[in-house]
């Protein structure tokens, strides 16, 4: 007898798994007979898609296979206490599909209710009653990014988003305005997550993100060779982001501190080893030394004027960041523009020929 009542336990345990599709199953026809019947006409967002059915169909399958496989081994009396494998997305399912569908009329007060009161919950009632619209539109990118759930969660921002902007005196329906909050939402997740490094930050870099690999499909279906020019003017974009995009996508990423040899038993980076794009060090330190040379040079030449008017030449004119003008020194010492100028003239040609003396070549390098 204990035979026969073991090979009973599975097949009870299938029975109620199948009891349960059919319920769902039940649940799901209901809710679409409800969306039917409240008059919506916009089959592209209605929430009780064919797709969002297959989501869940898929979940089910996978959740329900590893059962069935387990019940045809011979179950111990501690069979009934085993774990099962929770999944999250199917349980969100779940429970997203107990919150009913509204009808246009129900939307309308609700929405207006919410305009004009800021009534907390009827913002609720109409987003809760929209979840189901989310999980369609992020199955539409589940290919473009893995976790699903990440993608919903975005566009249940963007849903509350849709329903804060929302003006029921427009006469759209709220599920049409959403969409494009949801979908702006994921798609800039998607952007902002594709990789560590940011690929687009411009309008013309996000769209290229997304329309650059299907614009070279389609260009190679029909027989034309996808260049750069011919996608740029194809997606209005300039030639330049086409191949910069390109390259970006084609390439992977790479860490700068990721060690990719070693000195010494001194592992070294990948940023060590790259060229810089300013001068190089001994260059850069070469000219710090010149200019602290000739600084002391000026400072030595000052100390040699004995003149008040080379003096005031020589740091007004020479060394000043804004030299004054001559009219302004011939002002101050009472003698002409020219004057001025030729006392300027001789003393740069003292201090060339003193530069020359005190550093040799070093001057004519500089």
């Amino acid at each position: 007898m204990s035979p026969r009542t073991s090979r009973k336990g599975p097949s009870r345990s299938i029975e109620a798994s199948e009891q349960e599709e059919a319920q769902s199953s039940s649940q799901a026809e209901e809710q679409s007979s409800e969306a039917e019947a409240s008059g919506d006409d916009d089959d592209a967002l209605a929430p009780n898609d064919e797709e969002l059915i297959e989501a869940q169909a898929e979940v089910v399958e996978e959740s329900v296979q590893p059962r069935s496989k387990a019940a045809t081994p011979a179950p111990s009396e501690d069979s009934s206490h085993a774990l099962a494998r929770f999944d999250p997305l199917q349980a969100y399912l779940r429970e997203i599909q107990r919150h009913s569908l509204l009808t246009p009329d129900e939307e309308h007060s609700l929405a207006t209710r919410y305009t004009e009161t800021g009534d907390v919950e009827a913002a609720a009632r109409l987003v809760t009653s929209n979840l189901r619209l989310v999980v369609k539109i992020a199955y539409e990118y589940r290919r473009a990014y893995r976790n699903i759930m990440d993608l919903i969660q975005e566009g249940n921002i963007g849903l509350m988003q849709a329903v804060k902007k929302f003006d029921p005196s427009r006469g759209v329906k709220l599920s049409s305005y959403a969409a494009w909050w949801i979908r702006a939402y994921i798609l800039r997740f998607i952007l902002n997550n594709w990789r560590l490094v940011k690929l687009g930050t411009t309008q013309a870099q996000r769209k290229l993100f997304f329309n650059l690999n299907k614009e070279k499909a389609r260009l190679s279906a029909l027989g034309i060779e996808p260049t750069s020019l011919e996608i740029a003017n194809r997606l209005q974009v300039e030639e330049s982001e086409v191949v910069e995009m390109d390259k970006r996508l084609s390439s992977g990423e790479a860490s700068l501190d990721a060690p990719v040899g070693d000195n010494d038993g001194r592992p070294i980076s990948r940023v060590e080893m790259m060229a810089s794009p300013d001068r190089r060090q001994d260059v850069m330190l070469a000219d710090d030394q010149y200019h602290a040379m000739v600084r002391e040079r000026l400072d030595a030449f000052r100390t040699r004027l004995r003149n008040e008017k080379d003096i005031a030449i020589f740091e007004e004119r020479l060394l000043a960041a804004e030299p004054k003008t001559l009219q302004e020194i011939g002002e101050r010492f009472g003698i002409s523009r020219e004057r001025v100028r030729q006392l300027e003239a001789r003393l740069t040609k003292q201090l060339r020929e003193y530069l020359q003396e005190e550093l040799g070549d070093a001057v004519d390098a500089g």
